[in-house]
C-alpha cells in the first residue's frame, strides 16, 4: 500500500535575518564571540580557497588563514564590517586581500632589516615547480573564493535541513532524498527508493519536490544572515549558482 507525502516542513518558515550575524559578531559579548567563531567557521574554506589560488601552496594557504582568522577572533577587522557597502563576502574578501598585503609588506620589511628569516609569500619563488598547485588553478583567486563560498554554503544548508529532519523523525528520509536534492540522481534511481518508502511514483515526487523547496529556503537563510536586506537575497542566490558554474 502507498502512502501520501507528508507535510515534511510546514512548521519551519523562511525569516530573513538581515546582516544579523554580522552585527551580532561585532557584539563584545559572549553571544558576540559565538557568532563571529560562526562567521570564521562557515568562511573559513573560502578564505583558503582564495588564499591557495594566490599563494600556490596548500599548506601556506592555511597557515595564512589562520593567522587571518584568528585576527578576526580577536575583534580587530570584524568592526570595519559595514552593511552600507554591502555584502559581507565582498568585505571578507576585501579584508583578506589587505591582511595579506600587510604580511608581504611586513615581509618586506624584514628582509631589508636582516637577521630574521621571514615566511616568503614570493609566488615566483625557485621552487615553484614544486608546489601544490590545486585542480582550481585554472580559476583567477576571486573566483575560487566564490565558488567555494558557493559549495559552503549549501553544506551548511544541507547540514541544517539534516538536522530540521532528524528533529522530526525523519531523518531516514532525508538520507533516502539527499542525493536529488543536489541533482546526484536519476529517475531510474528514485523509482527504486520510492518502493523502498512505500511511495507511489507521483508520492515521491511531491516529497522530492517539498524537500527540494525546504532546501532552498534553508540555502537563503544562510545567504540572508550576511545581507543587508530582503532584495539582495534572490541576487545572490544568481551569484551563488553562477560560482558553481564557473
Amino acid at each position: 500500500m502507498t502512502t501520501k507525502p507528508s507535510p515534511i516542513f510546514q512548521a519551519a518558515p523562511f525569516h530573513t535575518t538581515q546582516w544579523t550575524r554580522v552585527c551580532l559578531a561585532k557584539a563584545d559579548s559572549e553571544d558576540g564571540r559565538r557568532a563571529l567563531a560562526d562567521l570564521c567557521d562557515a568562511y573559513y574554506e573560502p578564505v583558503v580557497a582564495y588564499l591557495r589560488s594566490v599563494l600556490r601552496d596548500a599548506d601556506a594557504a592555511r597557515d595564512m588563514s589562520h593567522a587571518f582568522l584568528a585576527e578576526m577572533l580577536e575583534g580587530g577587522t570584524i568592526h570595519t564590517a559595514d552593511p552600507e557597502r554591502g555584502r559581507f563576502r565582498f568585505y571578507l574578501l576585501g579584508a583578506v586581500k589587505h591582511f595579506l598585503a600587510h604580511r608581504r609588506e611586513a615581509d618586506m620589511r624584514l628582509r631589508r632589516g636582516g637577521g630574521m628569516q621571514p615566511l616568503s609569500l614570493d609566488l615566483e619563488s625557485p621552487d615553484s615547480s614544486a608546489l601544490n598547485v590545486p585542480d582550481d588553478a585554472r580559476l583567477s583567486p576571486e573566483a575560487a573564493f566564490d565558488r567555494q563560498w558557493a559549495v559552503t554554503v549549501l553544506a551548511r544548508a544541507m547540514d541544517a535541513l539534516q538536522v530540521e529532519c532528524a528533529a522530526q523523525g525523519k531523518s531516514a528520509l532525508f538520507d533516502q532524498l539527499r542525493p536529488w536534492l543536489l541533482g546526484e540522481s536519476d529517475y531510474g534511481d528514485q523509482a527504486a527508493v520510492a518502493e523502498s518508502l512505500g511511495l507511489s511514483a507521483a508520492a515521491m515526487k511531491v516529497t522530492v519536490h517539498r524537500m527540494r523547496h525546504r532546501f532552498r529556503q534553508c540555502v537563503k537563510a544562510e545567504i540572508a544572515g550576511t545581507l543587508k536586506d530582503e532584495a539582495a537575497v534572490e541576487d545572490e542566490m544568481r551569484s551563488l549558482l553562477s560560482a558553481l558554474g564557473s
